[in-house]
């Protein structure tokens, strides 16, 4: 029955060779069709098709790809290599001779120039050479597989190399999907493989339908990444490639001829020729060292003719598996930061820095604390671009945005049909995206008890499940946790367990709030205009008021000023020009700025008396010192605690507002003469009284 394959590719060009490739080789039995992102035809939802054969480079993440891709179609990647004839033909060039390798980007340069010199061609000195690349001195030579478009001019030869096949284990996986495993034994198959310079495909698949010719059988042997062992009816070995000696650490001269488990008696072979059943996976330990094997009788009709053991080490598996993941998973999951995108130089944040860059280089977890804004998740991707994992994936997650329940499934993955609306074959989570990378959990204190138990058991085992799942999964991840609360104060509520804070404060940092950074604040006024593409300055009265704001909003609020600045159309920033919701919901930590405003208008701002406000009000003149305690008690009530007398004290030398200790407790007996105020005993702190919120809240509208 004919099958429909699709291919989608990036570049139109390459879609339609690998397209006319798959035509050619499976001819009459399927029909092929083609899509490329760069011409648009790729985008939509794509039609139906018994098999999306896709390039690693057409989609940026998975779920790009699955919004233009049926959900319920079969998907496999593209994998290209090198025929002989191409190696061949760059052998024939004069060792030591230099040459462009030119492509369309630095790493599709880089991956071909590493496949020819894992295939042999390590006698040329090949330099990656992509469009706006800098051209190499004394280069007279360039080699591309078909995009000679790139060559920069100049280049007196070039040598024009075919676009890299699509690899034997590719063409086989497509025949074993569409059931088409007979044509594997067709004339048109054997000359694909044995063109192609590697066949990175599983022999097994092959060993299951049929006996290969001996010669053809040794090329299969040597090139496969497990070790593979084969007896006879009589249980005499065979065939024992160059990997399974290496691993079990046996001599060529030992194997030929003799009993398998003579040599190896470890490997159940007598039990596989008798009970004629695959021996499912183990893992047994060779000369120190955990190898999962796997024993497969070989059948022919109802006759066992031998049998072949599969052996792969354990670390040879993972790191297969962790290029399969980063091929697969890591696309969008990279840190976009370093420690050299954080602008400041306050004593603050240089200190700050140099503490996570110590941090950063050990494996332990950091426990981020800072107010909202302040810029907490740039600093978890600095810490992970300075580690050891910094080539692996950095994923972020707000665990406090998602329902619990979907928070467990996005950070630990489900299996097909674990609840309503799974998706088919089921979704690996971010701790398996995370894997050999780092997982930066922000808001960490939001997340519920129950999955508090499910992390910390992660952070201790370093193993997950995924819902509805029965398979312990190891992972290998580096925890980056950040909050904007007192983790310390949760562990004492019981909210947050105190042996999850322990493991997760292992290493804790202090991200300084905006307005203890001083002049940081102009700084990055200037990096946030830059991004905008539109000039401005302030003048002396703006930059008095920003460096006397409290910035309860941190960087966020200060980049959403400056994007109003830069729509004002103002070359020069004043008082006047300032955000209407910056003026409303200002907070006073230094100065009277509004007194500045004022002053240009040709009103008197005095420091120290404002009888403007006062006489609207009908009131007796009230100090800036009265004022900004009686703010200080108004925002301590508003976060539903008591405040003491060296509270405002510290309040006032943060914002280089002058006061003392006696001031402060004169003005509070004042106030409670006035009953705006109760004075607590001790160390109990002191409130504001309705009185005193509503005289503050009356100043606030009449300012």
């Amino acid at each position: 029955m004919k099958k429909t394959i699709s291919v989608v590719a990036l570049d139109p060009r390459a879609g339609s060779f690998y397209a006319d490739e798959i035509q050619a080789l499976f001819g009459k039995y399927v029909s092929v069709r083609m899509y490329s992102v760069r011409d648009g035809s790729a985008m939509g939802h794509l039609e139906q098709a018994d098999l999306f054969v896709v390039s690693t480079d057409a989609f940026d993440t998975t779920e790009e790809m699955q919004q233009h891709i049926p959900a319920d179609c079969q998907v496999m990647g593209i994998e290209v290599s090198y025929r002989w004839s191409t190696i061949q033909k760059l052998r024939e060039i004069p060792k030591g001779t230099r040459a462009l390798f030119v492509n369309m980007t630095l790493k599709m340069a880089r991956e071909g120039i590493t496949q020819l010199e894992h295939l042999g061609v390590n006698h040329l000195e090949l330099i990656a050479y992509y469009p706006g690349a800098e051209l190499a001195e004394n280069v007279d030579l360039a080699v591309t597989p078909d995009e000679e478009r790139y060559v920069p001019k100049g280049i007196r030869q070039v040598i024009k190399l075919p676009h890299r096949s699509c690899t034997s284990g590719m063409m086989i996986e497509i025949a074993l999907r569409l059931g088409f495993e007979e044509l594997l034994e067709t004339r048109e198959f054997q000359a694909y493989f044995l063109s192609m310079a590697t066949n990175d495909y599983s022999f097994g698949h092959m060993l299951e339908r049929s006996t290969r010719v001996e010669s053809r059988f040794d090329i299969l042997m040597e090139i496969l990444d497990e070790g593979l062992i084969g007896i006879n009816e009589k249980g005499e070995i065979f065939a024992c490639n160059e990997k399974a000696r290496e691993i079990t650490r046996v001599s060529p001269n030992l194997i030929a001829g003799r009993r398998g488990e003579e040599v190896f008696p470890y490997i159940p072979f007598r039990k596989c020729l008798e009970t004629r059943t695959v021996q499912q996976a183990q893992v047994i330990n060779v000369g120190g060292t955990n190898v999962n094997l796997t024993v497969i009788p070989v059948m022919r009709q109802s006759e066992c003719i031998g049998a072949f053991a599969t052996l792969q080490r354990f670390n040879d598996v993972e790191k297969r598996q962790n290029e399969l993941r980063s091929q697969l998973f890591h696309k969008g999951h990279r840190a976009k930061y370093t420690f050299d995108d954080i602008v400041g130089q306050s004593a603050g944040i240089c200190r700050t820095k140099e503490i996570l860059k110590r941090m950063a280089l050990t494996e332990s977890p950091v426990l981020l604390i800072g107010e909202t804004g302040t810029g907490k998740e740039l600093f978890a991707h600095a810490v992970h671009s300075a580690s050891k994992r910094s080539d692996g994936p950095f994923v972020a997650i707000n665990v406090a945005a998602m329902p619990e329940n979907l928070l467990e499934s996005e950070l630990f993955g489900y299996e097909e049909g674990a609840f309503t609306g799974a998706k088919k074959g089921g979704r690996p989570g971010l701790f398996e995206f995370a894997h050999t990378g780092t997982l930066f959990l922000d808001e960490v204190e939001g997340m519920s008890q129950a999955m508090q138990i499910k992390l910390l058991r992660v952070l201790q085992e370093r193993e997950i499940m995924r819902v509805g799942g029965n398979q312990i999964i190891h992972v290998d991840v580096r925890i980056i946790a950040a909050t904007n609360e007192s983790l310390e104060k949760k562990v004492e509520e019981g909210s947050f367990r105190r042996d999850l804070y322990y493991r997760i404060n292992t290493l804790p940092a202090l991200i300084p709030p905006l307005r203890e950074r001083g002049n940081d604040i102009f700084l990055l006024l200037e990096r946030f205009a830059g991004e905008t593409q539109r000039k401005f300055s302030l003048s002396p009265q703006v930059k008095q008021i920003l460096a006397g704001y409290s910035w309860p909003g941190n960087i966020r609020e200060l980049h959403n000023v400056a994007e109003y600045f830069s729509y004002t159309g103002q070359e020069v920033i004043r008082p006047e020009d300032l955000p209407p919701t910056f003026l409303r919901g200002r907070e006073m930590t230094g100065p009277d700025w509004h007194g500045a405003a004022r002053q240009k208008s040709g009103h008197n701002a005095v420091w120290g008396a404002e009888p403007e406000a006062c006489s609207q009000e009908g009131q007796k003149e009230r100090s800036m010192e009265f004022w900004f305690v009686l703010e200080q008690l108004c925002r301590a009530a508003r976060e539903g605690r008591l405040i003491g007398r060296e509270s405002i004290l510290a309040a006032a030398r943060e914002a280089v507002f002058p006061l003392s200790q006696k001031e402060v407790r004169g003005l509070l007996e004042e106030m409670e003469r006035e009953g705006l105020a109760k004075i607590g005993r001790g160390r109990g702190g002191s409130r504001v009284t309705p009185a005193g919120m509503e005289l503050w809240k009356k100043r606030q509208i009449t300012r």
